[in-house]
Parts: structure tokens; C-alpha cells; sequence
């Protein structure tokens, strides 16, 4: 069950202070001290990869930092994981999505029999597409006792919101032809599973907690994983552990 009405807005509001004392504290820090700051956040990126990304240099993220399109990101996503009701054990949540083809349909239809389903929720962001290939690699070694599922969501780093330089040129999606249109790309990295859309609504995005990249394993309709929220704890190597462990 949801939070009470009253409890969830005593806790959006104290949210609502902590992540403007975090950005105001960070923002003067990066001025007084920009060289540690750059360093304690490039130790972040180390830890998942991101500064090795070949394409995405430091200079196209790190200065985004604390601005207010940050604030309002954060913001958002923090806001959403207070009405996560998700846990390992339970019932997945069975959310209608948009098949690229503009079909409309429930991920449970992906489930077949008691094989497991991953779902990999995100968007064109530079984590996602740069973890991109192992989760390729992830259908290219389980298909044969697994499914899997892209959900493409809202963008996390839309060029009209918190913008990252040398990124996709994707503005937020206004309609679904736009998400649509956004989750197409990806089909030029030849996924090999079916891709489907969030609805306008976001609504698997909001009772997953997904914002702005998650993983899950579920089958037979329940939580089997439950990977922590990224851009740093985005893992597809997780999933593999998870599979192997069932195949084993």
C-alpha cells in the first residue's frame, strides 16, 4: 500500500530540503574547491564505468553539476523512489506499455511459462548506452533460458532539460509519437529482445522506481531481483549472476 496522503507530502517536503541544501552545498563547494569536487565525482563515474566511456569525456557532464536543471532531476527521481512498493518476493508490478508499433499491451504478455524475465528500464542516456552492449550479451548468453524486455522511459538527460553535452540531441517527449520515435534509436544497436515504451503516464516508470535507469528480474509474476537505481548502481553484471545462479 501506498503512503498516506499527509506522511508522503511530510516526506516529498523533507526531500524537498534535502536536495536544496545539496545542491546550494555542492554549488559553493565547486566553486570554492572546484579540483576535489571534480575528483569525489570522476571517483563516482570510476565506479561505474562511466569515465571509461570513450565517447563521453568528464567535461560533458561534470559541469551540469548543481545547476537547476539538476535540482529538478533529482528532485524528481528522489521523489519517486518514495513510493517504490516494490521488494524482492513480490508481485510485479504488471504496468501497461506501448509497443513500438503502437500497440498497446501489459508486461506481464512478455512472461512465458516460469521463465525469467528481465526488464532493463532507461533511455538514451550515456550510462545506459554505454552498459548497452552487456546487456546485449546478457540475451546473447541466456536466451535459451531467459526473456528480455527494454522499457524505454522518460529521458533522463532530455537536451531541453538536464542536458549533457556530446549526448543525444532528444528533447523531453511532449507525446508518444515522441517516445516512440526517442526508444527507435535504440533499434539501431540491434537489442535482440523486444523494446516497448512507457506509457505518457510513466507508469511503469513510477511503480518501479525506474528513473533514470533500472534492472529487474521477475518470473511468474513475482520479483526474483531487484537492481539498485543508476546512473552509479546501474549493473548489468548483476543480472548475470542472478541467471547463472538459476541455470546452475
Amino acid at each position: 500500500m501506498g503512503l498516506p496522503q499527509p506522511g508522503l507530502w511530510l516526506k516529498r517536503l523533507w526531500v524537498l530540503l534535502e536536495v536544496a541544501v545539496h545542491v546550494v552545498v555542492g554549488k559553493v563547494l565547486l566553486i570554492l574547491f572546484p579540483d576535489r569536487v571534480k575528483r569525489n565525482i570522476l571517483a563516482m563515474g570510476e565506479k561505474t564505468g562511466m569515465t571509461r566511456n570513450p565517447h563521453f569525456s568528464h567535461d560533458n557532464w561534470i559541469p551540469t553539476f548543481f545547476s537547476t536543471q539538476y535540482f529538478w532531476f533529482v528532485l524528481k527521481v528522489r521523489w519517486q523512489r518514495l513510493e517504490d512498493t516494490t521488494e524482492l518476493g513480490g508481485l510485479a508490478p504488471n504496468c501497461p506499455v506501448v509497443r513500438l508499433s503502437g500497440q498497446r499491451c501489459n508486461i506481464w504478455e512478455f512472461m512465458q511459462g516460469n521463465r525469467p524475465l528481465v526488464l532493463n528500464f532507461g533511455s538514451c542516456t550515456p550510462s545506459f548506452m554505454f552498459k548497452f552492449d552487456q546487456f546485449k550479451r546478457l540475451i546473447e548468453d541466456f536466451s535459451s533460458i531467459a526473456d528480455f524486455l527494454v522499457i524505454y522511459i522518460e529521458e533522463a538527460h532530455a537536451s531541453d532539460g538536464w542536458a549533457f553535452k556530446n549526448n543525444m540531441d532528444i528533447r523531453n517527449h511532449q507525446n508518444l509519437q515522441d517516445r516512440l520515435q526517442a526508444a527507435h534509436l535504440l533499434l539501431a544497436r540491434s537489442p535482440q529482445c523486444p523494446v516497448v515504451v512507457d506509457t505518457m503516464q510513466n507508469q511503469s516508470s513510477q511503480l518501479y522506481a525506474a528513473l533514470p535507469e533500472r534492472l529487474y528480474v521477475i518470473q511468474e509474476g513475482r520479483i526474483l531481483y531487484k537492481g539498485k537505481s543508476g546512473p552509479w548502481n546501474y549493473n548489468p553484471e548483476e543480472v548475470r549472476a542472478v541467471l547463472e545462479k538459476l541455470h546452475s
